[in-house]
């Protein structure tokens, strides 16, 4: 089997792949939080976790702290085991590589 073949089409997005990265490792990220360290604009962020939100692997929380609103995001189940799954195609893509090199 080509280790390709599991490679996750929602994480090709480098965007995506780093929302996904901040969110494994974070119980929940701020929508300016995530905009700020993955280098985004707003609508990019937007579209992005809207797509992701869309697709089970991300929870969206709107609420307003005083007059301000706030947008955090968490990771769901199904998103973490699609992100791992990822990870671990990625992980046999390279070992392969690396095999084939020797």
């Amino acid at each position: 089997m080509n280790p390709l073949d599991n490679l996750n089409k929602a994480f090709e997005s480098k965007a995506r792949l780093g929302i996904m990265s901040v969110l494994m490792v974070n119980e929940s990220v701020d929508f300016t939080s995530l905009k700020s360290l993955l280098n985004l604009t707003d609508g990019n962020l937007a579209s992005h976790t809207h797509t992701l939100e869309e697709m089970g692997y991300i929870q969206c929380e709107k609420r307003f702290i005083g007059r301000k609103p706030n947008t955090t995001f968490q990771i769901t189940q199904a998103g973490s085991q699609a992100f791992k799954a990822h990870l671990e195609a990625l992980e046999a893509l390279i070992q392969g590589a690396t095999a084939a090199k020797k």
